[in-house]
């Protein structure tokens, strides 16, 4: 606690208020991002970490939001968190920790109010979502929602001004990333009767969503899976030019996110048509292994 503290001052989070509501976002973040958090506090500057995790948490709470429920009441939540974030960043003033932190993290980050409009404008994707039919659905998918949300924590760390590659390496990252979660969420998707890979991708493979649901695995599953996932390492390996258009603060953090999501593809990649029956994860150790060597 002490280093977060220090993280605090360093951020200019010095009134007690606004101090526990970062800290509940430390909390949140923490709960459902351990490894990123743990990255987060291991290789960003301690001035950089409050608004990175503020602003971590606000994009947690907006998937929740999309997310969790049928859709009236995911279209009703949705509509009224909206409002909300405008009305704050319109007016500076909120009852709701949340959004208490996230203005104060937009009046040190100014750059952080446009990013939010364009999540804000675009993030119904998701609310919508119910499957891709092909490749470029899913393209659209991530051009509307994954790297509109991703910009929020990543928006934090970009140069300064219109830096168009910085963003293309963004966009590459989160596209890789994206298509990664949807194989290894595989199993929670198809119970909830959605899956994230194109029908056009699972057709060429002789995979439908009859055998899903049916728990049916098989070469066909393993080849499709495998497909995804070269696809995805393809992505996140072009990401590694990503540190290098990082600033100097946020690059050690760049680099990590990257590697992470390397290792979870071999992780993948090693379950292969598992991934029918949960996710996988990448050894404990080899992930604190890239984190010691950025650190």
């Amino acid at each position: 606690m002490r280093g977060w503290r220090k993280s605090l001052d360093s951020a200019g989070v010095r009134e007690p208020g606004l101090r526990e509501d970062y800290d509940r976002q430390r909390q949140t973040v923490r709960r459902f991002r351990r490894t990123a958090y743990l990255a987060a506090r291991l290789l960003l500057p301690r001035r950089l970490l409050p608004h990175v995790v503020a602003a971590t948490a606000v994009m947690h709470h907006g998937d929740n939001l999309l997310d969790t429920g049928p859709l009236p009441q995911r279209e009703t939540a949705w509509a009224s968190w909206e409002r909300q974030v405008r009305e704050v960043l319109r007016t500076g003033s909120s009852d709701d920790p949340l959004l208490r932190a996230l203005v104060h993290t937009a009046s040190a980050h100014p750059q952080l109010r446009e990013i939010m409009e364009t999540y804000l404008a675009t993030a119904t994707a998701e609310l919508h979502f119910a499957g891709f039919a092909t490749e470029a659905d899913y393209q659209a998918y991530v051009d509307a929602y994954s790297y509109p949300a991703f910009m929020l924590v990543a928006g934090l760390l970009a140069p300064e001004g219109d830096d168009l590659r910085y963003q293309a390496a963004c966009r590459t990252f989160i596209d890789g990333s994206q298509r990664l979660d949807f194989v290894n969420d595989l199993a929670e998707d198809v119970r909830e009767g959605r899956v994230g890979i194109p029908v056009d991708a699972m057709e060429r493979f002789g995979v439908t969503m009859g055998d899903l649901t049916a728990g049916i695995g098989g070469s066909a599953l393993e080849e499709l899976i495998a497909e995804q996932v070269t696809i995805a390492r393809g992505a996140l390996l072009a990401a590694r030019e990503l540190p290098a258009l990082t600033p100097a603060d946020g690059r050690r953090l760049a680099g990590a996110l990257v590697e992470m999501e390397l290792l979870t593809a071999e992780a993948v990649l090693a379950r292969g048509a598992g991934v029918l029956r949960g996710s996988a994860n990448p050894p404990l150790g080899r992930t604190l292994r890239v984190l010691a060597r950025r650190y």
